[in-house]
Order: C-alpha cells, then structure tokens, then sequence
C-alpha cells in the first residue's frame, strides 16, 4: 500500500511539473513516506530525517506522508524543525498548494480523513514496469486490538468497481499484464454494488491480464462465492497470503481477530480443496501480552499442521492509542522470552519451508521475469504461487513469462534454468 501512494504522489506531482531525481541531495522537495504499523519503522523515520537534515540543500521542502504523518500530525513539525509539511494518506491531492506555501515559509499539518477519497483522477507514476499495484479499498473496520491502521487509514470504504476495472484496462494497454489488488482486509471489498468475488471475476476478464494477486485478505471474509472466483478464473494466481497472527484461540479472542484456531485452520481447508497446490503465507506475533507457553506451543503446532511456504513473523509492538497498550503491564511478555519465542517460530517456519521447497525441485514452471537480481549476470523472476527463481539472463527478458526448471534451493529462493526445447540453459555461476 505504500508503495502504491508512492506511485499516487508521484504522478500528482509529475501533472505539476516536478521532476524525479536520484539523489536527496539534489532535490528541491524531500518526501519520507511512512509507515507506522510498528516502532521500529517509525524510529527509522525519525533516524532518516535527522540524515537528511545534513545533506538536503538549502531551502529544500522536507515533508512526511503517509501513515505515521497521520499518527503523530503536528507533532512531528515539534520533533524535527526542518520538516515543513506532514500529509496524510487522504491528503496527496493539496501536496502541490502545500509545497508552494512551504516555501513561502508556512508550516502545514493535513491529516483530515476524506471517505470519498480514491484519486481516481490522480494517474500514479508507477515504479514497475512489470506488475501494477492498483488499490481497490482503504481503510479498516476491524478494530484489532494490537492495530494502529483503523487510526491512520480511517474507516473501510471501496472504489467502484468500473472504476477498478478501468484502471487495470489501462495498465494492460500499458504492456502490463499482472495486477495486485490492494486492500487493508481486500477481500471484505464492497461498493455497494458489487462484492470482492464479483470484482475478481470482473479483473479476471479484462483482454490480456494473466495474472490477478490480492493482498492482504481477512480469514473472515473469505466467503463460498470468494473462493468459487478465485478457483473458476483462470487469471487469478494460486497463492494467499492468509495472515493468523497467533494459533492460540485465547490469544486471537483478546487480538480481536474474530475467528479462533479452529476457523482458520477451515479457512486454510476450504482453500485447498477448491485450489489445488494452493501456497499459503501468512503473519504471525510473538508475545502478544497475556501469552502464555501454551498459547505458543498452539502457534507453533498450527503452523506445523498448516505447512505455510513463508511467514512474516513479529515480536508484538505496542502503539499509542491501541487497546493493546491499555492490558495490565503483568500481562508483558518478558524481552528474553519474545526473544527466544521468535527464534524458535523463525526456526519452524523456515525448516518446514525447506522441506517443501526441496520437494519441489527438478518441477518446471511459469515464471515471469520481474528484474534484474542481486546476484550478478541472473534475473529474479516468479511463479504463479509466488515462488522466486533466479535465472541466467539479460534484461531484454524483463516482462516476460518464460518456462523454467526448478534445480536448487537455498530454502526460501530457487535457482532455476530455462527450458528451451528439450534442453535446459544452464544458471551462470
């Protein structure tokens, strides 16, 4: 998502005639855009701002978007004087009236919430050429307990879907052809008319998109008509990132996730039935106050039963103005037992991933190729179940969908080579 309001303040700026450049140094506006789910990203905001502070040339606008701009408001003008504007999520569109008033030496605060805010007339400047974020709802309703987004996205509300349905058109003209829906829980979309199982069909059928990805779903939303579009529409990409936070049902009632362990797992169940060789990621967090030993042996027995090919896995991090913070201090989990709760669910995860990846070595899959990698002279491409293969190649292969055989794995990412004819290209070095 925050990629995507990148993109936004981009091409609202673009229209306006400003100018990406490459380096901090050389430009006349400055934007952190940021994120608050957790401390340690708004730390970095903070530690990133006092950088700048050295090298940005006078008279250059320093300005926070985004989430934690949202959370702290004119707080953040009193934490780092060089700072001049602080905007919002709902707030993009009077960044240019903004700017110029900043640099008149005004200081500004945007942080109101617009429900009928979608900037379906703001066109993104997108950073990748290869897939296209498109946002199709903002906001959330569901109130967990631990969850700072309902106070810095604001209440759920979804774009209509002719409006959805027009953008990815013209990402396809564009040359595009794999979108990622975005939602904070996507698949509770509704636009009064239209659910999230009409919008996937809907996506599924545009002329020239092979590939439909959603992020992040809601294990309550996914509804019998949601699963019915996700198996029926060929486009749609097999793999859900399925987020359960915790396998102890004691612990999700005090998150306030509104399921129990035995929910997900039949969340998890029905998927895979309707979905053959469906991957499934997920979020997880440790020492949520109140968790017990036994609550974590339940975490790490789901994801044994389970068998996720990935998890983003999280020490719990309390943020202002969240029920969370308001349980007894006797309910906090000890540092060193976070600590070591982490490692271990860090260790099952990514040996169960191993085994699984292992497993699927010498299969030959669709990959598109998506950019240049890391590794020198290999580019990093991906499976439909969101699988990363490097291969050997140039750049002129960015984009395209090629056929591969999967022949290593580090545990996590495969290496893999082309297949052309009978004859496999082998992976440089």
């Amino acid at each position: 998502m925050n990629v995507s309001d990148s993109e936004l303040i981009l091409g609202r700026l673009a229209a306006e005639g400003y100018r990406q450049v490459t380096s901090p140094a050389d430009a006349d506006v400055i934007l952190l855009n940021t994120c608050a789910i957790r401390d340690h990203a708004e730390q970095r905001v903070l530690g990133r701002l006092g950088e700048l502070k050295g090298i940005m040339k006078s008279g250059a606008v320093v300005g926070v978007t985004g989430c934690m701009a949202q959370r702290l408001g004119p707080t953040l003008l009193e934490q780092a004087r060089h700072v001049s504007l602080v905007i919002g999520p709902d707030g993009y569109r009077a960044l240019p009236a903004l700017l110029e008033r900043a640099r008149n030496g005004e200081r500004a605060v945007e942080t109101t919430f617009d429900l009928e805010e979608h900037y379906e007339d703001v066109v993104p400047r997108r950073s990748d050429s290869v897939k296209a974020w498109i946002p199709v709802q903002r906001g959330c309703d569901y109130k967990c307990t631990y969850c700072i987004v309902p106070m810095t996205r604001g209440p759920e509300r979804s774009r209509r879907l002719p409006d959805v349905v027009r953008e990815v058109e013209n990402v396809v003209a564009d040359g595009i052809s794999e979108v990622v829906l975005l939602g904070q829980t996507v698949n509770s979309y509704h636009d009064g008319a239209s659910d999230f199982a009409t919008l996937l069909r809907a996506v599924g059928a545009v002329p020239g998109i092979r590939r439909v990805r959603f992020t992040s779903p809601h294990p309550n939303d996914f509804t019998d008509a949601v699963i019915a579009a996700m198996a029926d529409v060929a486009a749609v990409c097999e793999h859900v990132h399925l987020p359960m936070q915790s396998g102890s049902t004691r612990v999700l009632r005090r998150m306030l996730r509104r399921y129990s362990r035995e929910g997900y797992l039949d969340c998890v169940r029905r998927l895979r039935d309707a979905i053959p060789g469906l991957c499934l990621t997920t979020d997880i967090i440790v020492a949520f106050p109140g968790e017990t030993e036994a609550d974590f042996a339940e975490t790490l027995s789901a994801v044994e039963a389970i068998g996720f090919d990935d998890a983003f896995t999280f020490r719990f991090s309390p943020r202002d103005g969240t029920p969370a913070t308001r349980l007894p201090e006797s309910d906090t989990v000890p540092d060193e037992v976070a600590v070591d709760r982490l490692d271990r669910l860090i260790a099952a995860v990514r040996g169960q991933a191993r085994r699984r990846n292992l497993s699927l070595l010498g299969q030959r899959r669709e990959v598109l190729v998506e950019r240049t990698a890391r590794r020198g002279q290999l580019l990093q491409s991906r499976t439909r179940d969101f699988k990363t293969v490097l291969v050997p190649g140039d750049e002129s292969l960015i984009g395209r969908y090629l056929t591969v055989e999967l022949t290593g794995t580090t545990g996590s990412t495969f290496t893999g080579t082309l297949v052309t004819g009978r004859t496999p290209l082998p992976v440089a070095g």
